[in-house]
């Protein structure tokens, strides 16, 4: 199978494409537009493989995306380009717009119009995987709550509302053309290559710091924490046996509190890095609140019982074994963060404030 990934530089998409280079016998074309968040050299050690192809494409550049689907001819589209930064999406909303509505039509009409070209065998076969979020859901509001598939739509931000969107968009393009879609809903990611903007990384980094660890508000919102290579699993699973015209929710059955997770961390910290920078006695001494981010939701929690049940699938990773791996991994790939962090691996300095988290 040749599968199409939009997005494979980013964070999820990358542990994607390293997952069925490295465990199936697959071929990968990544396209990825290469804004601040997609990094090629969390693909390094698989670039060189022959089924590995990479375009520099937006996925709005609709004749782009038409020589693309020309040129490789692919089996499956798994469909990850997105801007995903809540914060980001407060402050500028317009990119959030482009990327996650237009965007997505665009890949959708591309797609449609190769998809319309295939031999009966080979248009029966496709799938279009569109790979969305828990947070097109909204806020649960009882303690036992869970996000199931038929939870009403209910986006809290601008990050959230476009992602729905998209989501509506893959579904119609099934009922009014006949497209087969897949969409899958994932809960927080966390594990290697995350970018450090996003609360686990920057925590670690910020303690390594010795700076302000920044938490919005009393801490206590709760999400539920997948490891990204769980996550990658999960997706190769659903689009090569889910059901056309499902959606599955992927969780990692792990609910902590922001607050939780920080102190999760310093403790780490303290056991892996006891040399502490001067005047800091313990990491957790570092937290600081600061004013909570607009419309907050206070509680995502993912039923991932169908994924279970009808794919076999569950993820192997608690969040103890996957925290502690991650935390490890940023300790061990010092090259890899240091050039995020001063934007030598884009050519641009990024100047990411401490404020900044998921």
């Amino acid at each position: 199978m040749k599968v199409l990934v939009t997005g494979g530089a980013g964070f999820i998409g990358s542990a994607v494409v390293r997952h069925i280079i490295k465990d199936t016998k697959n071929t990968v074309v990544n396209i990825d537009k290469l804004t601040y968040a997609g990094n090629l050299e969390s693909l390094s050690y698989i670039e060189n493989e022959k089924r590995y192809f990479f375009e520099q494409i937006d996925i709005c550049e609709r004749s782009s995306l038409d020589k693309i689907f020309l040129k490789y001819q692919p089996d499956a589209v798994m469909h990850l380009a997105a801007e995903s930064h809540v914060d980001r999406s407060i402050d500028s909303p317009a990119a959030f717009i482009e990327t996650n509505i237009v965007g997505t039509y665009t890949l959708l009409e591309a797609t449609r119009t190769y998809w319309n070209t295939l031999d009966a065998a080979k248009k029966s076969a496709f799938r279009f995987h569109h790979i969305s979020t828990d947070e097109v859901y909204g806020d649960l509001e009882g303690p036992n709550d869970l996000f199931t598939e038929e939870t009403s739509y209910a986006p809290s931000s601008p990050y959230s509302a476009s992602k729905a969107s998209s989501d509506h968009l893959v579904r119609a393009w099934h009922r009014t053309y006949g497209l087969p879609i897949l969409i899958t809903n994932c809960s927080n990611n966390y594990g290697p290559y995350h970018f450090p903007e996003k609360l686990i990384p920057l925590v670690i980094l910020n303690v390594l710091d010795g700076k302000a660890l920044p938490i919005y508000g009393d801490g206590q919102q709760i999400r539920d924490w997948l490891f990204v290579e769980d996550h990658a699993r999960a997706l190769y699973k659903v689009v090569t046996e889910g059901k056309i015209g499902e959606t599955y929710n992927i969780g990692g059955h792990n609910e902590k509190t922001n607050l939780d997770v920080v102190l999760t961390i310093c403790s780490l910290l303290d056991e892996l890095v006891p040399n502490k920078p001067e005047g800091v006695v313990n990491y957790k001494d570092l937290i600081t609140y600061v004013t909570d981010r607009p419309g907050h939701d206070v509680r995502y929690a993912i039923d991932a019982s169908k994924i279970e049940c009808e794919l076999n699938w569950k993820p192997e990773e608690t969040f103890d074994t996957g925290i502690r791996k991650t935390v490890e991994w940023y300790l061990n790939n010092k090259v890899w963060w240091s050039r995020v962090l001063d934007g030598s691996y884009s050519g641009e300095r990024l100047g990411i404030s401490v404020e900044e988290q998921k």
